[in-house]
């Protein structure tokens, strides 16, 4: 069952980008070859805990990285953080990537390879520790990352779907 989410307005935000790969990418036509260039691109507010990603292509690189701002501004997601970590371990999986992201206690800062690092910094996270599995291809990496942190629920929310009140837990 997909959980429907409110769409979040990009202007009440303090957002930070985050440029995470360019791709310079040529197609062959009658003429020569055309280039052009794709941007993946992560935008957050860490205070917020709100994060969100996007992909701009373009002929020229800061055109793509603008197009990737203004698609991530329209791809954001509210995060549950547990002060400066994650409430608990969640595995998120898109195509052959699975990212495996795991609560850490204070001072041990983000344990996470290029993609997912950008995602954890932009979102908030200051100590968690991840796990990159199959593919190392950041558009996929990233999505694995942001279903990862889709799955994460806060205590409150638990507690309605038990019946139960929140110190009962």
């Amino acid at each position: 069952m997909p959980i429907v989410t409110k769409r979040l307005d990009a202007g009440h935000y303090n957002l930070k980008d985050q440029v995470v790969a360019i791709n310079r990418v040529t197609k062959v036509v009658k003429g020569g070859k055309n280039l052009s260039f794709a941007a993946l691109v992560v935008v957050g507010d860490p205070s917020a805990g709100v994060v969100g990603y996007g992909s701009g292509k373009a002929k020229e690189v800061p055109q793509a990285i603008r197009k990737g701002i203004e698609a991530a501004k329209k791809n954001l997601l509210r995060v549950h953080l547990n002060a400066t970590t994650i409430p608990h371990a969640s595995l998120g999986r898109f195509g052959s990537g699975m990212v495996l992201l795991k609560p850490a206690p204070e001072g041990t800062g983000v344990i996470a390879g290029g993609a997912v690092r950008a995602v954890m910094t932009s979102v908030g996270v200051q100590n968690v520790l991840t796990k990159s599995i199959g593919t190392a291809n950041p558009h996929n990496v990233i999505k694995a990352t942001f279903d990862a942190l889709k799955k994460l629920r806060d205590r409150k929310a638990v507690a309605a779907l038990r019946g139960k009140s929140v110190e009962e837990l």
